[in-house]
């Protein structure tokens, strides 16, 4: 009975702690929109800890992470995330990254969706070189809200 009581209690530990680490990697798991009377969208995003905004949403309803990222021109995700979004690759492209410069493939998304903000027909970018459900929230997508910082928190701001 002993040994059964230790181990459901590192059970139940392991899943707080996992828990825990997922919220400090992504504070914004269930991002919440605000409507103002004048109809205008806010979302507000919590810093994580190493000071970048990360977030869930979707990709033609497919669930996937987003970093918000100011200094991609397009919205980028991976390989996979677009096969599992429904997206097709387009033109070839080169893309200067962090990392060097990539080929990656034209397309466009018909629904991102952050919170209740609803983007379509958003400019994309399929980069091979990524991999998983995270996906860049970059500027093609960006120049349709309005974003400011105060403190640890990134209000985005949404006019239908």
């Amino acid at each position: 009975m002993l040994v059964i009581s230790f181990v459901m209690g590192i059970v139940l530990l392991t899943m707080f702690f996992d828990n825990w680490l997922g919220k400090q990697e992504n504070p914004n798991q269930q991002p919440v929109t605000r409507i103002d009377a004048d109809g205008v969208y806010e979302l507000q995003l919590q810093r994580n800890r190493q000071g970048h905004y990360v977030f869930n949403g979707l990709i033609n309803d497919a669930r996937t992470v987003f970093l918000l990222d100011t200094g991609a021109t397009d919205v980028v995700l991976s390989e996979q995330l677009a096969v599992r979004a429904g997206l097709q690759p387009g033109l070839a492209m080169q893309a200067m990254t962090a990392n060097g410069t990539v080929t990656v493939y034209s397309t466009i998304i018909n629904e991102l969706r952050l919170g209740d903000i609803i983007l379509e027909d958003v400019r994309a970018s399929i980069n091979p070189a990524m991999s998983g459900d995270e996906a860049l929230l970059g500027m093609s997508a960006l120049r349709h809200i309005e974003f400011s910082q105060r403190g640890d928190a990134l209000t985005l701001r949404y006019v239908p």
